[in-house]
């Protein structure tokens, strides 16, 4: 698990032998099953994770008491409340594991220690908070600018396996319509794809 974050660090980033090593006697491993929490409402997120393998994915629940979902993590990405982790104030957000999952966890003290022992790494969580918030702003010009359809069929050009991964409810919460209102596109889609298959002679 280690030799992933390390790899995914030097895309960015490039660590000598001394600052992986520092890096990986720091961190933490942690081993999560299908539906299980690392973090609920109400609690203080203590880490930062990042997935090694598995999908998580984290939401709150909203007025109406249906999830909201607004991040998922799948292999190689970070996923934690960063507004909880920052100040330790209780958190509104779950999140669980999608899949089994294995993750790699920086507390918050140990993720200041080593800010100050490998200076290389402000540099690469400079990156990687770049990288979420112009995720999160393309995400909000999408539900502002495409219909419920659009917004789809962009997201399934952009993760084809991920779509396969989850389950249909989860991806229709992310997108922001219902369940229901995705089994129509999808059926929309598959008839299409059949009546553009070559007819048998």
């Amino acid at each position: 698990m280690k030799d992933n974050l390390i790899t995914h660090i030097n895309k960015f980033v490039k660590l000598d032998e001394h600052e992986a090593a520092l890096i990986c006697d720091s961190i933490g491993l942690v081993e999560v099953k299908k539906k299980k929490f690392i973090l609920k409402a109400d609690d203080i997120c203590r880490a930062n994770y990042f997935v090694s393998k598995g999908c998580m994915r984290l939401y709150f629940i909203n007025r109406n008491g249906q999830e909201q979902i607004t991040q998922f993590g799948l292999e190689n990405w970070w996923i934690t409340d960063y507004a909880s982790f920052e100040t330790s104030h209780p958190s509104i957000y779950y999140v669980q594991a999608i899949e089994d999952s294995e993750l790699i966890s920086l507390s918050k003290k140990t993720m200041e220690e080593l800010l100050l022992k490998v200076p290389k790494l402000e540099r690469y969580f400079r990156i990687i908070f770049q990288k979420v918030h112009t995720a999160s702003m393309r995400r909000f010009e999408y539900q502002r600018d495409q219909t419920d359809e659009e917004r789809y069929r962009h997201f399934v050009s952009l993760f084809p396996e991920f779509v396969q991964r989850i389950p249909q409810y989860m991806l229709a919460s992310y997108l922001g319509f219902t369940p229901q209102f995705l089994s129509k596109i999808r059926g929309k889609r598959e008839s299409r794809s059949k009546n553009q298959e070559p007819r048998k002679e």
